[in-house]
Order: C-alpha cells, then sequence, then structure tokens
C-alpha cells in the first residue's frame, strides 16, 4: 500500500482512482468515498497543502490516498501527472474529472477571458485526463471515466453561458468517449449534480437558494454525500453495463 509520503515505484492490489478538485467540496466527498470502498486515490489540487485536511482523514479512517498538486487548466501538467500515477502503481482504473470554476455574468457583459478560463478548467482539463487515461485503462482491459458535470448543462442557467456550455459539451464527449472505448473494458459516464450544499452554493445570498427551492421536487438540497454515493455506484463492478449516461443527482430539479 502507497502512502502520501511514499516514493519510488509501487505496484499496489488496489484499484487507484484520480480525483481532480479534491480538496473540499464534491471532491472531498468522492475521494473520502472511494477510500472507504477500498480505492487508492490520488486527490489532485492545486496545492498540496489544500490536500492535507481530506488525506489525514482519509488515513484516519483507514483508507488510503495520496496527493499531487496541479493547476488543471495546465493541460501539459496535468496529462503527465495523469501518466505518473499509472506508472507508479503499475495501474489507473478510474478517473472523476470533477474540478471546476465559475465566472458567472450576464451574456452581454461577460468577457472572452470569462468564457475561455472556464471553457479550459471544466471541459478541456476533463478532455486531457481522459486522454491520458484511455492507454493505461485500455491495457488492463477495465476503466471507469467519471466526468461531473452539472443541471446547468442540462438546462441552462441564466448568469452562467460559459458553465453551462462547458457542462453541455461534457455529455457530448463523455458519449463520445464511451462509444470509442467501451469494446475495450471501458465506461464513461455524466453525473449531473442539483444544487448541493458546499462552500460553492454556501456564497449565495439567502433568497438565491430560497427562490431554488421551489424547483426542486425533493423540496431541499443535495449533500455532497449524495454525489459520492452516485459515484461510488457508477465506478463499482456493479455498474460495468452502464456507459454513456448521464445521472442527475438533483432531487427531480431537471427533469
Amino acid at each position: 500500500m502507497c502512502h502520501a509520503h511514499s516514493t519510488g515505484d509501487c505496484i499496489i492490489e488496489k484499484r487507484v482512482a484520480i480525483v481532480t478538485g479534491a480538496s473540499r467540496g464534491i471532491g472531498r466527498a468522492i475521494a473520502e468515498r472511494l477510500a472507504q470502498d477500498g480505492r487508492h486515490v490520488v486527490g489532485v489540487a492545486r496545492t498540496e497543502a489544500n490536500l492535507a485536511d481530506v488525506i489525514n482523514a482519509v488515513q484516519a479512517a483507514g483508507g488510503s490516498m495520496e496527493g499531487m498538486a496541479c493547476d488543471v487548466g495546465d493541460g501539459v501538467g496535468l496529462a503527465a501527472l495523469v501518466e505518473a500515477v499509472a506508472e507508479k502503481h503499475g495501474r489507473l482504473d478510474i478517473v472523476v474529472n470533477n474540478a471546476g470554476i465559475t465566472r458567472d455574468g450576464l451574456l452581454l457583459r461577460m468577457s472572452d477571458q470569462d468564457f475561455d478560463e472556464v471553457i479550459q478548467v471544466n471541459l478541456r482539463s476533463a478532455f486531457v485526463t481522459c486522454r491520458a487515461a484511455a492507454r493505461p485503462m485500455m491495457r488492463g482491459r477495465w476503466g471507469r471515466i467519471v466526468n461531473v458535470g452539472s443541471v446547468s448543462g442540462l438546462m441552462g442557467n441564466a448568469g452562467q453561458v460559459n458553465y453551462s456550455a462547458a457542462k453541455a459539451a461534457l455529455v457530448g464527449m463523455t458519449k463520445s468517449i464511451a462509444r470509442e472505448l467501451g469494446s475495450k473494458g471501458l465506461t464513461a459516464n455524466l453525473i449531473a449534480p442539483g444544487f448541493i450544499e458546499t462552500d460553492m452554493t454556501a456564497r449565495l445570498p439567502p433568497q438565491v437558494k430560497e427562490a431554488a427551492l421551489p424547483s426542486i421536487p425533493l423540496r431541499r438540497f443535495g449533500l455532497p454525500a449524495d454525489i459520492a454515493a452516485a459515484v461510488a455506484f457508477i465506478t463499482s463492478e456493479e455498474a460495468s453495463y452502464i456507459t454513456g449516461q448521464v445521472l442527475a443527482v438533483d432531487g427531480g430539479m431537471s427533469m
């Protein structure tokens, strides 16, 4: 078993999972759940210091996790990271593309830069990760790719032209990957969270949250653990016949 401080090659029996944006919110919940289910998790965040809390929590609970620093907007660095993980552990089984940013603003006021940055971090990074992960997964004849989308990508959302575009594009990309790699024993699916209680949503004004509730049939917001449970299932052995699907975990909001 590898720990965060291990060096050199380390071939492990556990399935190895990369989770981007693993330091907090949904990404942290996914990392903790996959580790709890017996995966060796490689958490990715901008700095390794950001990952210290989640790594300590996972290891205290008896799980296996290490952290790697990378700005997912840096495609070259991200591809190198994925390749390094596969080489170090002799395998790569699961990739969860969760890292994302928002640069919200109305269409008429949105700058090219705000559009391009969101596409780069939320869409292009997932493409880079999937491309780099495909080879080691194909060698192992087993793989689970999960892209974390959003109900904004299914329904659209005022003030999120850039974010909705990136998340909608993830849907088409995921389905194309599922078609390309299915014969090699790989699945690719998209989880679309709805209104989830995280640091990101905590910053919203109370009136915005109150206005959102009536559009959710379950009349409550979700928790990061709800997304983590869906990811745990879709990356499990039991989900081997599910690919190219969009699973909205949103309390019914997008139906």
